[in-house]
Order: structure tokens, then C-alpha cells, then sequence
């Protein structure tokens, strides 16, 4: 079997993922929306390697949820079947129930994406936005303490 996505590095955390076909549009660009499955599936990576067990495990052992209460993005590069990119993930903000993680897609160093996912922390079970757990807090910012996060890439003006 044939991994497409893999972690490349703990500290920073970076993922490196392969375009699969599947994943494109007829023209052979990948589809708007996979971009958002790339962002979700580096932050529970990312949450796995930050809480040491698989996240939902982990999750569910601290009575949390994480939701996506935002979600942006900034495209730079077409991504084909078959490429190759990393996600580099860095902790930007961390507030009282949500934080926020950048996620930079590149291509041989060069920027092919940047997202911004903001979690909320909610009760297991409801709809109740709770604080940040201490586990996940504790963990965000010995990870944003190690890696700071770098300059933010920023597109020239059109």
C-alpha cells in the first residue's frame, strides 16, 4: 500500500500529502472543497501527536469536542493529481474556548495554500461551548512555544 499522506516532521508539524485523482476535478485541479478534508485531516494529525492518542480517543477520555467555528482560506497554487505538498501546522491564536491553527500548503517551499481553522471547544455530547480543556491548552501552547509561528506568506497586491 502506498501512503498518501504521512507526517514529515513532529516539531514543526508537517504533513506531507499526495494529490490523489480523485480528489481533482475533470480538468485536473483539485476540487475547492478537498482543500478543507486536507485542513481537517492535518489538525487531527496534528491533535494526535499534541494529545498523544488518537483524537477522538483522547477527546472523548476529557469530555471535549472540537467543531469547526471557522474556516478560511487563501489559494496561491494549483494543485494536480500526483503532487506532492506539505501542511505545515503552527498555533497562531489561543483564546478562551477556541484557538486558531494556520495551515500552509506549499510546493517545494512555495506557498500553494494557507488556511486558518478555528476550533471551538464544546461539552462531549452538546452544544455548549466550553474553556479550552487544560490537556489541550497545555499542549497548544508548548507546541506555539516551540515553534513560533513564521511570517504569515502574503500575496502581492493585484
Amino acid at each position: 500500500m502506498i501512503a498518501t499522506e504521512y507526517i514529515v516532521s513532529e516539531s514543526p508539524f508537517v504533513i506531507r500529502r499526495r494529490v490523489k485523482w480523485g480528489d481533482c476535478d475533470p480538468a485536473g485541479v483539485v476540487y475547492t472543497v478537498t482543500f478543507s478534508e486536507y485542513v481537517i485531516s492535518a489538525a487531527e494529525l496534528f491533535y494526535e501527536r499534541l494529545l498523544g492518542n488518537t483524537p477522538q480517543s483522547s477527546k472523548d477520555e476529557h469530555g471535549f469536542g472540537t467543531p469547526t467555528r471557522a474556516l478560511t482560506f487563501d489559494f496561491h497554487a494549483t494543485l494536480w493529481p500526483d503532487q506532492e505538498f506539505d501542511m505545515t501546522v503552527s498555533v497562531e491564536h489561543i483564546g478562551d474556548h477556541t484557538y486558531t491553527l494556520n495551515i500552509t500548503g506549499t510546493v517545494h517551499g512555495n506557498p500553494a495554500f494557507v488556511a486558518k481553522l478555528t476550533p471551538i471547544c464544546v461539552a462531549r455530547g452538546e452544544r455548549r461551548a466550553i474553556p479550552i480543556p487544560a490537556i489541550m491548552r497545555d499542549a497548544l501552547l508548548t507546541y506555539q512555544a516551540a515553534n513560533p509561528m513564521a511570517a504569515p506568506f502574503r500575496s502581492p497586491q493585484i
